[in-house]
């Protein structure tokens, strides 16, 4: 019985993260924020992955974690977004401007729902996970926060973050085909492209820290793409 809900038990680690977030980003500790979105993270690799190595998968499993994802990946982002976009907007009578960062919480609840019901979806994903959309706007705080003023202009500016809410929530639930770290057995044969990422993720991670974390998903997603290409070729 126990070894049945260590997955579940993980997963609501990841949820619980989520609801901590949104409590912190509501009063502007967005560093806290976004150091929790990283520990959920860990959650949500660990209870998929052993859930595969103990085999205890199950409907309810898959459920909570679709759950846990939106509160943590979806609303918490969304929050944070919104945050930086009433730091970035001189006059009250704009507060209206922060409002469309909700939306990336609607999308990534459409995605979480396509996600549990497309077949196409259990060995890769189809459109942005909610994962590696929270991490991209996780970085943007902590990038704003260590980087120079002329980063934190970019990055607190109302254009670039509607710009950013809107292309991603269209990447949440497009159909473009992404890789999934996914492993079914650790041979190289089989997961060249999952370790080709990880070897890259580390090494930009090395080099760039924080920084390197919007690179690490535009990479992410042209070698998702390239890779599809080749297969069907």
């Amino acid at each position: 019985m126990i070894r049945r809900n260590i997955p579940n038990a993980l997963t609501c680690g990841n949820l619980l993260c989520g609801c901590i977030g949104v409590v912190e980003a509501f009063h502007n500790n967005l560093l806290l924020s976004c150091a929790l979105i990283g520990i959920a993270l860990v959650f949500d690799f660990l209870d998929g992955f052993l859930a595969r190595l103990l085999h205890v998968s199950s409907p309810i499993g898959r459920d909570l974690d679709s759950l846990a994802d939106l509160v943590t990946f979806g609303l918490l982002p969304s929050i944070i977004i919104f945050q930086l976009l009433m730091q970035s907007i001189p006059d009250l009578m704009g507060i209206w401007k922060a409002y469309p960062a909700l939306m990336m919480a609607v999308f990534s609840a459409i995605r979480l729902a396509k996600f549990n019901n497309d077949p196409r979806q259990s060995d890769s994903f189809i459109g942005v996970p909610t994962p590696a959309n929270a991490m991209l706007v996780a970085s943007l705080p902590i990038m704003a926060h260590i980087g120079d003023e002329s980063l934190k202009s970019i990055i607190i500016n109302t254009n670039n973050l509607l710009i950013l809410t809107a292309v991603m929530s269209i990447l949440l639930v497009s159909e473009i085909p992404l890789l999934a770290l996914k492993f079914k057995s650790f041979s190289w044969k089989n997961n060249e492209a999952r370790y080709l990422l990880i070897i890259i993720t580390l090494a930009l991670l090395a080099f760039l820290k924080i920084f390197a974390v919007p690179v690490i998903i535009v990479i992410y997603i042209l070698m998702s793409v390239i890779i599809n290409a080749m297969k069907k070729k």
